[in-house]
């Protein structure tokens, strides 16, 4: 039996413009972060008092990465007010009321470079400069963990946990 002929228009030629159009707004959105450019910060008693690269965070997408599983993947190891979700690790702290307990740039310290402040962490450095990663897969080499941006997001989620 013949496949019947699919008459619809193709829509194929609308693919490229939608992509273009979200890279355009991703890149306004995220300044520096679209491309991963690297910034420098400096840790002072145990903390990062200055948001990476000048830029702000946005707590409804640091929610969404501390969730996602191929980028923040924070419930991997705490527990978190995360009702939707069954699993919540328990080899880390739980991070219920850590935006009271934390100042802005000490959770930022924590996210960016936690061997800094506990060589011992199991917790991955999501900040640290590229040059300073060892045993790096190709496609990781030259790049950080998350963004600047991603950083700033998440930063700005847990400092909403407070309760």
């Amino acid at each position: 039996m013949r496949k019947p002929i699919d008459r619809r228009p193709a829509r194929r030629h609308l693919l490229p413009l939608t992509l273009a159009a979200a890279v355009m707004v991703m890149g306004t959105t995220t300044g520096f972060a679209a491309n991963n450019a690297y910034c420098d910060w400096e840790m002072k008693n145990h903390s990062i008092d200055e948001p990476l690269c000048g830029l702000k965070g946005n707590a409804e997408n640091g929610r969404k990465l501390a969730i996602a599983r191929k980028k923040g993947n924070c419930l991997a190891c705490h527990a978190m007010p995360i009702p939707e979700h069954d699993f919540h690790g328990t080899i880390a702290p739980p991070l219920n009321g850590v935006g009271a307990r934390l100042k802005e740039g000490e959770l930022r310290a924590r996210l960016v470079d936690i061997k800094q402040l506990n060589p011992m962490s199991l917790m991955p450095s999501f900040y640290k400069h590229p040059d300073k990663l060892h045993r790096v897969a190709k496609k990781f080499q030259g790049k950080t963990v998350l963004t600047a941006q991603e950083i700033e997001d998440i930063v700005a989620y847990l400092k909403t946990l407070t309760d």
